[in-house]
């Protein structure tokens, strides 16, 4: 039996906006929307990851026992120029690590992403291992 993470579900207090943000900003493709356990859900995939929403408010400002969503790319200033252009604001510039860099920005709710770009090449041993699995690196 092998487990793996599917999906991080969140609420939604807008449900319309929500998903055209994910579909405009990440370029989101809804794969699933209806009712599921008695409450309408839309189930979306952004590249080889998942997310769904809740057509319900969110119980204490987005956050709650989630920090973040991290959504990798290959790109990250490419995607930050994009995503400023379309009016999402940042906390800060991107962050350079060398390996690993990222910048942090909200999404509907208060939903904090962190988009992040990681080089394995350039780690070690446990973290490049991780992270290799990137459109087929191995």
């Amino acid at each position: 039996m092998t487990e793996h993470l599917h999906h991080v579900h969140l609420f939604a207090a807008d449900l319309e906006r929500t998903v055209a943000w994910w579909q405009e900003k990440l370029g989101g493709e809804v794969a699933f929307d209806g009712l599921f356990g008695g409450t309408r859900n839309v189930f979306m995939r952004v590249g080889s990851g998942r997310v769904h929403f809740y057509d319900q408010p969110t119980r204490d400002e987005g956050r709650g026992a989630v920090h973040h969503i991290g959504i990798r790319t290959d790109n990250l200033a490419a995607l930050e120029r994009r995503l400023r252009q379309l009016g999402v604001p940042f906390r800060s510039d991107i962050r350079d690590f060398g390996a690993w860099k990222y910048i942090m920005c909200p999404a509907p709710d208060n939903v904090l992403l962190e988009l992040f770009e990681a080089d394995p090449a350039k780690l070690e041993g446990d973290a490049a291992r991780y992270f290799s699995d990137w459109l087929g690196e191995q």
